[in-house]
């Protein structure tokens, strides 16, 4: 196995979002070893502007790179995924770069029986429309709506996940949308927090309602690309508290226990590094 091969893969997040990325990267590839960063400090990008969302990428970016040596990129971030990729790529050509948007509207355009769908996701994503112009790109006939949901983040960190009030939410967000006369037969959801969601979402919305998370998807695009860049680790499988080294910019007692939640096992302080970008 070759030097590069040997690196490992490098996931950004504004926050800890990103690990519903990363728990699909891990049940996908358990032979590779990973470098996650949250960018905690800044948190949240969805509400902030263009230019600051891709400093704060190139940033986090250049970290994972040069402290990491890492062989490829994921944005596990919706908000910086949909504005900051070209930056990336122009900033690092040697490294693949992969962000979530390209790969959850493959999804939802693959799922989708008459082309209605309708994507989540935080302001910033929503207001670039990043995954309208994908979705359109694959199906210039799909008909998309889209929905800024900011406090869905909010239940999320908060680990608010089912119940009375969070369905409350979720349908004064949604009942508009799918109670219309044509309403969406699939809903994408762009933002790697509101997975935790998706039972609230989904009593909402209804069983007939296609519900895609992007983060599977995008862990299946880092296999392709590894395999085709011959980038893939050959080793045998890792133990997953080993296969990570965790990251986060502030407050790393609140990173530990609310990336718990979404990666799905205990994470403690004691796992995660403090670091200035």
């Amino acid at each position: 196995m070759s030097e590069r091969q040997n690196r490992p893969i490098g996931i950004f997040d504004s926050g800890v979002g990103g690990m519903t990325v990363l728990r699909a990267l891990l049940r996908q590839l358990p032979a590779e070893e990973f470098s996650f960063l949250g960018d905690t400090a800044r948190l949240p990008y969805g509400t902030k502007g263009r230019n600051t969302i891709i400093e704060y990428t190139l940033h986090a970016a250049r970290r994972l790179v040069e402290s990491h040596a890492v062989k490829m990129l994921v944005v596990a971030c919706n908000t910086a995924s949909s504005v900051s990729l070209p930056a990336l790529r122009v900033q690092f050509p040697d490294i693949p770069v992969v962000g979530v948007i390209e790969p959850g509207a493959r999804a939802a355009v693959r799922v989708s029986p008459k082309g209605r769908i309708a994507v989540l996701a935080t302001e910033a994503t929503v207001r670039g429309g990043a995954y309208v112009e994908a979705i359109h790109r694959l199906n210039p006939e799909a008909q998309v709506v889209s929905r800024a949901c900011t406090l869905f983040v909010a239940l999320a960190e908060e680990g608010w996940l089912e119940g009375e009030v969070v369905e409350g939410v979720v349908r004064r967000y949604l009942a508009d949308i799918f109670a219309a006369q044509v309403k969406p037969d699939t809903l994408l959801l762009g933002c790697t927090h509101f997975p935790l969601l998706q039972k609230a979402i989904a009593r909402v919305v209804g069983s007939d309602v296609h519900i895609v998370d992007s983060a599977q998807t995008t862990a299946e695009a880092v296999s392709i690309i590894l395999k085709e860049t011959g980038l893939a680790r050959t080793t045998p499988a890792l133990p997953a508290e080993e296969a990570v080294h965790f990251m986060a910019t502030d407050n790393v007692s609140r990173f530990a226990a609310t990336g718990a939640l979404f990666l799905g096992r205990k994470l403690s302080e004691e796992d995660v590094e403090l670091v200035d970008i």
